[in-house]
């Protein structure tokens, strides 16, 4: 269970407490940020083991830490990312952000699940067995998550059900599938029926009124998908609890910190959903979303309540939230409310040090060698029809969400070409799972670029491989330059492969220190400015455009989806 320090024996953690015997760990000279008050109280803090066990007044400790001039809060709590997308393995993962304050992730690995299925799900809870942080796992519910798209795995409820009461899980992760939920599809209900009583993450984009009550009705009480405030407060008033997103490619904060007030925050928690090292590196995690949101008007008390103790409290993990006895020992020290800026960090009584991560034990990484697309020809992303009415993938950047617009687009012998003029490029999704060798083509607008071609295996849900691009050869090279490398990301011009980083584990993530990960995306976003994509994060946003989930339109290896409709466009 982590590598938390030792659960101290009862009669240790009484007696530390008290005062009467010295504490293994003494914080002092610190001011704690009292999230019941609402006040900075300069007080000692005793640490018995992995336990808080006295505050609020003077201790001795066997180890003490001067925390003089620095303010102490509870660690924060992610509470909705897949870790995959950091595209580092659950330990860089835990050595990239911890020391950014986070001390809790609840992570949905559906990923590296529709990529292998229980594999990668069971990868992930040996995984947080080990790390500093604690991880904990919701089961994947839609794998896949339509049935508009091939994956590496189905998992039915009956496949689930063994790792329900496993003790790093938390529930049942988020239920992508709405239209499936309002039409009782088979399948959703039998998943819904299981976890009855548990806790369901939602995932409901746009979606109010009577449909959105008829959603939560099938028990399921978190959701991360509201893009606006009236959305947002719509689903807390009917008893939702919303997590502010702020990530890589969804950027919901500003739009939702009107919701973050005094009144609202006890319902109210943050999570990323998801960001990659090199957006780590540059502004931060949860802490670049507390300041933020801070420099925005919200009020400091909201803020950290919705980063640990409303997150603490809508998922059940009564252990933590606050820096109060009986509560796990997992405390952020920063320099201030207002800056939030993570000086030292101790999850469960561990200080996050260098040699903390270094002493961790570790599990082998799994879904090797999974990338098993057809050799794929510059023919193959040819655009057939002879209607010159073309539907487009409109991209919003910042947004998941997407555009279903309408070009003209005329045959020249026989396909629709790209058109730059009106930043109309190609996209592909190949399958590659070794399935069916399914492909599909279509246009995107959004991405800017002029040149060459971009492309990865990090494709949501399916974790297909999708390809963007101007010029067919170098989309045909990039797609196939994938299979050699396992998985990951390319960036091809003129024949010429101008950038690339290998994840071979399922396709998803490196097995390379978070530190180079980060590297070579600035290399990548580099090679992909230079053929004048304009997107900030273009291979993150790249990756949704291929999720048949989040309205509007959206293309799998079996063609575009138009997900209003949620069907196949003929």
């Amino acid at each position: 269970m982590t590598q938390a320090a030792p659960k101290a024996p009862l009669a240790d953690r009484i007696d530390q407490g008290r005062g009467i015997v010295p504490a293994d760990l003494v914080l002092k000279g610190g001011r704690v940020f009292d999230l019941i008050a609402g006040e900075l109280v300069e007080t000692d803090v005793a640490i018995c083991g992995d336990t808080i066990v006295g505050v609020f007044g003077r201790y001795q400790g066997r180890r003490e830490v001067d925390v003089s001039g620095r303010v102490l809060v509870p660690g924060f709590i992610d509470t909705h990312l897949h870790i995959e997308s950091s595209l580092v393995t659950p330990f860089e993962f835990d050595r990239c952000v911890t020391p950014h304050g986070v001390t809790t992730a609840i992570c949905d690995p559906h990923e590296i699940a529709n990529v292998c299925g229980l594999t990668g799900i069971r990868y992930f809870l040996d995984a947080a067995a080990c790390t500093l942080m604690d991880i904990r796992v919701q089961l994947s519910s839609c794998v896949p998550s339509t049935h508009m798209e091939t994956t590496g795995a189905t998992l039915t409820a009956e496949d689930l059900i063994p790792l329900r009461d496993h003790p790093l899980t938390l529930g049942l992760a988020e239920f992508m599938n709405y239209p499936g939920v309002l039409a009782r599809d088979a399948g959703a209900m039998a998943k819904l029926e299981a976890w009855a009583g548990r806790h369901i993450d939602g995932h409901a984009p746009l979606l109010r009124g009577h449909d959105l009550n008829g959603y939560i009705s099938a028990g399921i009480r978190t959701e991360h998908e509201a893009t606006t405030a009236e959305e947002g407060l719509e689903k807390l008033r009917k008893g939702m609890r919303v997590l502010i997103r702020e990530g890589s490619v969804s950027k919901d904060l500003q739009a939702l910190s009107p919701l973050l007030t005094e009144r609202h925050a006890p319902y109210l928690c943050l999570c990323t959903d998801d960001r990659n090292p090199l957006d780590i590196a540059e502004h931060g995690h949860l802490d670049h979303m507390i300041r933020t949101a801070i420099a925005l008007g919200a009020p400091p008390l909201a803020v950290y309540r919705a980063a640990s103790l409303s997150a603490a409290e809508a998922f059940g993990l009564k252990d933590r939230g606050l820096i109060a006895p009986g509560k796990r020992a997992d405390i952020a020290v920063i320099d201030g409310l207002e800056g939030c800026h993570v000086v030292q960090v101790f999850a469960g009584g561990v200080e996050a040090t260098p040699q903390a991560f270094a002493a961790r034990s570790s599990v082998d990484p799994v879904a090797r060698h999974s990338v098993k697309a057809p050799k794929v020809a510059p023919g193959d992303f040819r655009t057939g029809g002879n209607r010159t009415e073309t539907p487009v993938i409109g991209i919003l950047p910042g947004k998941i969400i997407t555009e279903h617009l309408t070009f003209d687009i005329p045959p020249q012998g026989g396909d629709k070409r790209p058109d730059l003029m009106r930043d109309l490029v190609k996209i592909a999704v190949i399958e590659r799972h070794g399935r069916n060798g399914n492909r599909a083509t279509g246009f995107v607008r959004g991405f800017g670029l002029k040149r060459g071609a971009i492309a990865s295996t990090v494709c949501h849900d399916h974790h297909n491989i999708v390809v963007v691009g101007a010029d067919y050869a170098d989309m045909a090279q990039a797609a196939n330059r994938l299979s050699e490398i396992e998985g990951g990301f390319v960036v091809v011009e003129g024949g010429r492969i101008l950038a690339e980083l290998a994840l071979p584990v399922a396709g998803l993530m490196s097995l390379k220190p978070f530190e180079q990960v980060r590297d070579d995306l600035v290399a990548l976003r580099a090679a992909a400015r230079s053929l004048d994509v304009v997107l900030e994060e273009p291979f993150l946003q790249l990756a949704f455009l291929a999720l048949p989930v989040i309205p509007h339109l959206k293309i799998t290896d079996h063609g575009l989806v138009d997900v209003d409709r949620f069907e196949v466009i003929p």
